[in-house]
């Protein structure tokens, strides 16, 4: 009976919370009666299609919604796209996942944590990379995804023209660049790195020759970015107010057990 009120009450703040933002700022557009938009880039495991409830960050975000009684409809772009409509376009409460950097900070009101990335630097066995810190990257050409944040140091870095980078796509593209020697080496997260290479995009003999080095990059972490207005700062804290109800990461870990990976 408690949680029934509890769950009663979550619902009525984010209404009501949502009812007196769009008063007092520009009208907002819900994709359908109780069901927020969000834009995003395919990026498995964290979020895809294919995978349930649209990926991990796609299925954290849909418990804490489902506290205040709605649900969430993804739609997927290239991340430039994604987050130009989620950031622009009145009928998405925003996109995901996205790490928080300091620009960011003024483009975004971020929710609660939903995951964590492990960038990891990726290369071929029979050419190993060995990097005690950022600067041992100098000499290298590192692939790298348009839009993608790092670290705060390695963008810098880049933006500096120290590190040599050449932008693709996405981290599959990469990956495809390593195997044909384009470039010695590249950045993804360890959880990405291991679904894609599970695919039957790629052989046996493709994941045989792949190598990884670690300890470079801190984890940071992922969230759903509120648009910066006042309707996208309610919607912000009624989130992150029901996500404290949560047991978070006890969730992350069920997910990972439901799709048969251990996280």
């Amino acid at each position: 009976m408690d949680e029934a009120r509890q769950q009663l009450h979550g619902r009525q703040w984010w209404r009501y919370a949502v009812a007196m933002a769009v008063l007092c700022a520009a009208p907002f557009a819900w994709a359908q009666p109780q069901t927020i938009r969000v834009a995003g880039e395919e990026w498995p495991p964290y979020l895809a299609r294919a995978l349930p409830e649209d990926g991990l960050t796609g299925a954290m975000m849909r418990a804490v919604l489902g506290r205040l009684g709605y649900s969430a409809t993804v739609d997927y772009y290239p991340w430039r796209r994604a987050v130009e409509i989620g950031l622009r376009d009145p009928r998405y409460a925003g996109f995901l996942p996205v790490l928080r950097t300091a620009e960011r900070e003024k483009l975004c009101h971020f929710s609660t944590p939903l995951a964590r990335t492990d960038y990891v630097l990726v290369f071929l066995k029979d050419r190993p990379v060995r990097a005690d810190n950022l600067a041992d990257l100098r000499e290298l050409r590192v692939g790298t995804v348009s839009g993608y944040s790092y670290s705060e140091q390695f963008d810098a870095m880049v933006a500096r023209g120290t590190i040599d980078a050449e932008v693709a796509v996405n981290d599959e593209t990469n990956l495809r660049k390593l195997l044909v020697r384009r470039f010695p080496v590249t950045i993804v997260d360890r959880h990405v790195l291991r679904y894609l290479l599970a695919t039957q995009r790629f052989t046996p003999a493709d994941r045989e020759r792949i190598g990884t080095s670690g300890g470079l990059f801190p984890d940071r972490t992922m969230h759903l970015c509120f648009r910066r207005t006042a309707v996208g700062q309610v919607q912000q804290q009624s989130f992150d107010n029901a996500a404290r109800e949560l047991d978070l990461p006890k969730l992350e870990k069920e997910y990972w057990r439901r799709i048969g990976y251990d996280g």
